[in-house]
C-alpha cells in the first residue's frame, strides 16, 4: 500500500526487456509483469518500478539517481551479478556504514549493493 510521502515506484531505462528482466530474476529474485513493446514492471517484494523503452541509461557519470540494494552476503552477491551477466563498474569498497560495489545491468544501467556486514 503506498504511504503518504515516501518514495513508490522506481523507472529505469532498457532496450531489451528480456535482457534485463533475465539478470534481475537471477540475480535478485525479482518479478515481472510484461506491458507490451515499452514497458515492462517489476517488484523485488518490497518496491515496485518498471522498466521503459529507451537506449539511454542510468549512470553516476550522467547525475542519475544512484539505487542501491542491500545484500546481507556482499561477495557472494557481487558473484551472483557477475554469473547473471552484469559487469562491476566499482569494485567493493569501505565507506562510514559498511562496505559496497557498483555494477552496470546487461543495459548498462548502474546500481549498487551495500552490506553493513
Amino acid at each position: 500500500m503506498p504511504t503518504d510521502q515516501k518514495i513508490d515506484y522506481l523507472e529505469l531505462p532498457a532496450s531489451e526487456f528480456d535482457a534485463v528482466q533475465g539478470f534481475y530474476e537471477s540475480a535478485f529474485g525479482w518479478s515481472f509483469t510484461d506491458y507490451g513493446p515499452d514497458y515492462r514492471a517489476f517488484t523485488d517484494g518490497n518496491i515496485d518500478g518498471g522498466f521503459y523503452k529507451s537506449e539511454l541509461m542510468s549512470s553516476t557519470n550522467n547525475g542519475a539517481v544512484l539505487v542501491i540494494l542491500f545484500a546481507n552476503q556482499l561477495e557472494h552477491t557481487r558473484e551472483r551479478v557477475i554469473s547473471c551477466g552484469g559487469t562491476i563498474v566499482r569494485d567493493i569498497f569501505s565507506f562510514p556504514g559498511g562496505r559496497r560495489f557498483h555494477f552496470a545491468d546487461p543495459h548498462g544501467n548502474e546500481l549498487a549493493v551495500w552490506s553493513d556486514k
